[in-house]
């Protein structure tokens, strides 16, 4: 991965306060993004809710459309937060707005 741990960080407290594309992400944190490989690291990012199950944005999305309307319901659904559980913040933020 060429996306240095700073940028990864500011990604995804990013996504953790509501930003679900890379112009969102650059709005909220002013992020600069210096190639095409590095912002294309940045869009499978922010596609990306848990990086330890592999789990993206649209399945959580989807499983809270569908009543999952807890972090535990999130999690038994989808897996998301079983790992390491550094994207918690994240479920609970589209549990909240439900996006």
């Amino acid at each position: 991965m060429i996306l240095d741990n700073e940028k990864y960080t500011k990604v995804r407290g990013a996504q953790a306060q509501g930003a679900r594309t890379v112009k969102e992400v650059k709005d909220m944190t002013g992020i600069n993004i210096e190639n095409d490989q590095e912002l294309r690291e940045i869009e499978a990012v922010v596609q990306n809710v848990c990086r330890c199950q592999n789990v993206s944005v649209n399945e959580v999305v989807s499983a809270v459309k569908n009543g999952a309307d807890t972090m535990e319901k999130v999690m038994e659904e989808t897996k998301a937060g079983t790992g390491c559980g550094r994207c918690k913040g994240i479920i609970a933020n589209i549990i909240e707005n439900k996006r």
